[in-house]
């Protein structure tokens, strides 16, 4: 198998490379295909359901986002949901349940009243909440409040809970079904370098050699580091962003978000039912910077120093990121959230904001949930580059952080899906996958 020349070796095993493999295996006419994942499993990083919020983003309740980026998440989403509810037995992949976005304030609520009027024609199924009927809906959100704390609402009960790791091995399933293609998934093969060898790649792994045609790194924050190691991409660095979580017992009957804020590219505190226990909410993501491309492997620090040279560029942006009031007080809060003792008692005034009622005592860290948000900065620019990272070369591409994450996973895998059969030359039916996954506008 070693020597096989394969028309597509996809690197990473997560819901972005698994979503790409199952496009190929059924709407083109790609002949051979490997999938290599360093684990015994798929999508066991980024895409397993501890490691992210299981939120499918429409774009209606996040608050930071432009209509036109709504729109386009919107477009995306709708493939993961036509793709979810054509499976046989949803169970432990979704549940559809209500979601929604608190404001809590005059000057938020002004400002969600606003965004209501405006995006009321691309979501006709989003609502304004008031008091009385929120009340209704998350009793726990308006127990205990102040009566006289202005509070309103945007609300749908067009909300879905996902297990994002779940989806990735129905997308492997799915795929490894279709015929007239060779399908090949390797696991425990962790790439160590990517080699051009005349107009192929060659993938080396520990103790495996794979040949193909075309390639595409679907390894997250390891992405970049590929990309470094080929020669491109080299603007780019990484800060590794640990999204973090305390659980408590579920109060909620569906997700709580709050106001973002647009300058910050990390989701605002709220509340989620888990997916696979509906007994239990976590509340976060508490946000803070690691040296690492994965939670809680610190085998992983020799790759983030590759992704983040220790130069003066690298200096200057990490500078000119912190000299933002706003981003550098974010970063000073979220320090004190996870330590023992002193967090919870901090924490509690952010989850106060969805549930006034909760205690400390009712909030428990979660120690091993959480997962790394690749945040990339340009550091010609000495800015973070917000939204979509990928890195596209000759036959070869490099997805670092589709935006926002798991819920665009066919829609960055139809672009993708495009590039590499059009480097192959070879066919891909857009028509059938808009039969079956919706219409969408993707580049």
């Amino acid at each position: 198998m070693s020597q096989e020349t394969y028309d597509v070796a996809i690197i990473g095993g997560g819901v972005t490379g698994t979503a790409l493999l199952y496009l190929l295996a059924k709407y083109s006419s790609v002949q051979r295909v490997v999938l290599l994942e360093q684990y015994d499993g798929i999508a066991q990083v980024s895409s397993h359901h501890t490691q992210n919020s299981q939120t499918l983003h429409f774009g209606d309740i996040e608050t930071n986002y432009s209509l036109e980026k709504a729109k386009a998440v919107k477009s995306a989403a709708e493939m993961v949901v036509r793709y979810v509810e054509s499976l046989p037995d949803g169970k432990g992949i979704f549940v559809r349940q209500q979601k929604m976005v608190i404001a809590v304030g005059k000057k938020e609520c002004d400002e969600l009243r606003k965004r209501f009027q405006e995006f009321r024609t691309v979501f006709p199924e989003l609502q304004l909440v008031e008091r009385e009927e929120l009340a209704r809906r998350e009793p726990a959100v308006m127990e205990g409040r102040d009566p006289g704390e202005e509070i309103v609402a945007l609300a749908t009960d067009r909300g879905y809970s996902v297990s994002f790791s779940a989806i990735a091995e129905s997308f492997v399933r799915d795929a490894i079904l279709q015929k007239n293609i060779q399908i090949d998934v390797v696991h425990n093969a962790r790439v160590q370098r990517i080699v051009r060898q005349g107009k192929d790649f060659v993938l080396q792994a520990e103790g495996l050699s794979f040949v193909a045609r075309t390639a595409v790194v679907a390894a997250g924050a390891h992405s970049l580091s590929f990309a470094h190691d080929m020669g491109e991409g080299k603007d780019l660095s990484l800060i590794p962003v640990a999204g973090l979580f305390y659980t408590a017992q579920n109060r909620l009957r569906g997700k709580v978000y709050t106001v973002q804020h647009p300058k910050l590219p990390f989701a605002a505190i709220h509340g989620d039912p888990d997916v696979l226990d509906a007994t239990m909410m976590r509340f976060g993501p508490i946000a803070k910077a690691l040296p690492l491309l994965e939670i809680r492997k610190w085998r992983t620090v020799g790759n983030f120093l590759k992704v983040f040279p220790l130069s003066i560029d690298t200096l200057r942006s990490v500078i000119a990121i912190n000299a933002d009031a706003i981003i550098r007080r974010f970063i000073f809060r979220n320090f004190w959230y996870d330590l023992p003792w002193i967090g919870p008692v901090l924490f509690v005034r952010e989850a106060r904001k969805i549930i006034p009622k909760i205690q400390p005592a009712d909030l428990h860290f979660g120690s091993s949930l959480g997962g790394i948000r690749p945040q990339v900065v340009n550091i010609r620019t000495h800015s973070m580059q917000l939204g979509e990272a990928k890195i596209v070369g000759d036959r070869i591409l490099y997805n670092i952080t589709p935006s926002p994450g798991a819920s665009v996973c066919l829609a960055n895998a139809l672009s993708d899906a495009r590039l590499v059969t059009g480097w192959l030359n070879v066919p891909l039916d857009e028509g059938a996958i808009e039969r079956d996954l919706g219409l969408i506008t993707v580049k």
